[in-house]
């Protein structure tokens, strides 16, 4: 999840630094419980013996990643773990289990849209629980359109390994696995610092949705 830095908002609006602090808590919880319970649908129960299957955000935050949110826009949690050979389906079970952060965000998203439209003639756009919403769904929105991207780790990538499985793909499979993050940390540097834009559709794309859904 990316977005300014919150700490810049502490001092100048600090009800809004703590309502966009606990957007991101339960935005990151409800992604990360998702993967943990559909992975446990499918017969794999590493997430629940470890704890994760369960809203409590202190399950689900990585203390790293919080900081990071904090200071420079950009933040995580701790991935969800799970043995894809305990799972149903040996080759879409793990995608199955990644796309459930993705859907969990949407459906959250379109739930917290909803909310803003039916409920913002009465309380007004100044209002703490609007603005609460205003966030959730945007940060939703966004959260699941970034996570669809075929990068590892993000969950998008998990989608292609499994369309990848034939051996001929082997050698792009291993370097997806092996240089994806990288990949991908280069590629949010890049945009964060050298202000190329790789990652504005996301923005755009995030708030057409919610224009779509909150009118």
């Amino acid at each position: 999840m990316s977005g300014m830095s919150l700490l810049s908002l502490l001092f100048q609006q600090p009800l809004v630094f703590f309502v966009l602090v606990a957007v991101f808590v339960m935005v990151l919880s409800v992604h990360e419980y998702a993967h943990a319970l559909v992975g446990y649908w499918l017969g794999d129960s590493t997430a629940k013996r470890m704890g994760r299957l369960t809203l409590n955000p202190l399950s689900h935050i990585d203390p790293l990643g919080f900081v990071a949110l904090l200071t420079v826009g950009f933040g995580w949690g701790k991935p969800v773990p799970f043995n894809p050979y305990n799972l149903k389906y040996p080759r879409w079970g793990p995608t199955f289990v990644a796309l459930a952060g993705p859907f969990s965000n949407l459906l959250l998203g379109l739930i917290c849209a909803l909310l803003f439209r039916f409920l913002l003639p009465s309380f007004g756009e100044q209002n703490l629980l609007i603005v609460f919403l205003l966030y959730a769904a945007y940060l939703n929105f966004a959260l699941m359109l970034f996570n669809l991207i075929p990068i590892p780790p993000l969950d998008g990538s998990k989608v292609l390994l499994s369309a990848l499985a034939d051996p001929r793909y082997q050698a792009f499979r291993f370097f997806l696995e092996t240089k994806g993050s990288l990949l991908l940390i280069g590629l949010i540097f890049l945009d964060a610092f050298g202000n190329v834009g790789i990652f504005s559709w996301l923005s755009a794309a995030a708030h057409g949705l919610f224009r779509l859904v909150a009118g």
